[in-house]
């Protein structure tokens, strides 16, 4: 088995941040670590989990790889010793430790084995799911060993603790369902198969080849899904995420939004086989105008080269394939006016079954008791008299407000009055403050006059003689 290229190995998110120091403690045999360091244990397992998952989708670990056939993208095969050799990297090694990694993987249900995914009854989501898988090892294989390898019990150190690496790999030799790709694929699918719905009966049915023509390249981007993986996804988006049914050839989507039954009818059944024969018609039509087109080319070829006779031989053969092309033409329009019948047909069906169940809904609300004409009638008087009585409340209150207004009624004409004969208060009480300062000021100045007494004596002859002067 071929290593995987050192350059394709890099482009991984895990190998593009890992120095070579810590790629040689990933490729260590580290099994030895989960009860002396289990945060180191831990931590490599989730880089090989993510490393594993990012080979897988890529097709690398696929046993078709390199083979031209679709590798499998879901399902991991755990060949054996051989199965290292995809991670071989000069200077590092191989690493020892994938087998205690799926070990690990599989007591945490990331990784499932595939007989045991297939043959299960039971989602692999319901508590019920464990015990199956119990029982199953138990039979025939001694309990504790059974219990060791589910993870029930821990016997890390006697299964693995002193046994070679191809001894390991015989304990987790197979083939395992990777559970975070096949739940992220389903989603795509259904999201897929939400969005092209019209709500016609037909585009809810498939069989296993328009399945795989529908949704086979939309799930990963680094290529579709083996016909194996097809079968995985088939059968965990009918058992675990129940959003269809598989009945003979017959793949329906049923749920939310989808519209039909959650069962495959007779009518699901020539819906379907007529939808497969219009796509095989509409295919037929554009090969024959293909063939059409390409005479055309040919025979102006032909016509340019002078060759009138190949070019005839040519146009005839034109001829008759456009005769092909029409009778063809009108078998698929007569197929797609059926299909449209049909359709119409059975979606009348659907609306007839919502019209009988809105009918028979109305009925029983109907016949509630409170919608008795007696009830509705009693209800209605009722109703009539709060409504009277609190309007003659309203009434009494609105009496009550006008009364208590007309009571403290104020003229304002006598507020205005003693409005001015406050002001004119005001204004007089200022007239007094500013005499009274007046008076103040001059008692001032006379209590001062007799310091000046010469000067005063002196100037009496003078007031006296103003005084003649102003009388003559």
């Amino acid at each position: 088995m071929s290593s995987i290229p050192l350059s394709q190995l890099s482009a991984l998110p895990t190998y593009a941040s890992s120095s070579t120091s810590r790629l040689k403690s990933l490729y260590s045999d580290f099994t030895y670590q989960k009860h002396s360091n289990p945060t180191s244990y831990s931590s490599n397992v989730e880089w090989w989990r993510r490393t594993l998952e990012s080979a897988l989708v890529r097709g690398w670990l696929s046993q078709s790889h390199g083979s031209g056939a679709t590798p499998d993208r879901i399902v991991l095969h755990a060949t054996g010793v051989s199965f290292i050799e995809h991670f071989r990297v000069e200077g590092v090694g191989k690493p020892l430790s994938i087998p205690t990694v799926i070990s690990e993987l599989c007591s945490s249900k990331a990784l499932i084995p595939l007989s045991d995914f297939l043959n299960a009854t039971m989602s692999i989501y319901d508590p019920g799911w464990l015990p199956y898988r119990i029982a199953s090892f138990v039979v025939g294989k001694p309990l504790w060993w059974a219990l060791g390898q589910l993870g029930i019990v821990d016997t890390q150190d006697s299964t693995f603790g002193d046994s070679s690496t191809a001894e390991r790999w015989k304990k987790v030799k197979g083939d395992y369902v990777v559970v975070s790709l096949l739940e992220g694929a389903a989603e795509r699918i259904i999201e897929r198969q939400r969005q092209k719905s019209t709500g016609n009966i037909a585009d809810a049915l498939y069989n296993l080849d328009s399945f795989r023509e529908e949704f086979s390249s939309c799930v990963f981007e680094h290529g579709p899904l083996s016909d194996l993986d097809l079968k995985v996804m088939l059968k965990f988006l009918e058992r675990d995420k129940r959003a269809i049914v598989v009945k003979g050839e017959v793949i329906k989507f049923v749920g939310d939004g989808l519209p039909g039954e959650t069962e495959v009818t007779a009518v699901d059944s020539g819906i379907l086989a007529l939808k497969t024969a219009v796509e095989k018609l509409q295919k037929q039509v554009d090969s024959l105008q293909s063939r059409i087109d390409e005479r055309t080319r040919t025979i102006s070829e032909e016509l340019r080269q002078k060759r009138k006779e190949i070019a005839l031989i040519h146009l005839r053969s034109r001829k008759q394939l456009e005769e092909v092309r029409r009778k063809r033409v009108e078998s698929l329009n007569l197929l797609e006016s059926t299909l449209l019948r049909v359709e119409t047909s059975a979606g009348d069906i659907e609306i007839m079954k919502s019209y009988e169940s809105s009918t028979a809904t109305l009925r029983e609300i109907l016949s509630h008791p409170l919608l008795k004409r007696e009830k509705i009638d009693e209800t209605m008087d009722a109703l009539a008299s709060a409504n009277a009585d609190a309007r003659e409340v309203d009434d009494a209150i609105q009496m009550g407000s006008e009364m208590a207004q007309a009571d403290a009624a104020i003229d304002d004409s006598e507020l205005e009055a003693e409005l001015q004969a406050l002001v004119q208060d005001v204004e007089k009480e200022k007239a007094d403050a500013a005499a009274q300062a007046q008076r103040e000021r001059l008692e001032a100045g006379n209590l001062t006059a007799p310091a000046h007494t010469p000067a005063t004596e002196e100037t009496e002859p003078s007031a006296a003689h103003e005084k003649e002067k102003v009388a003559a």
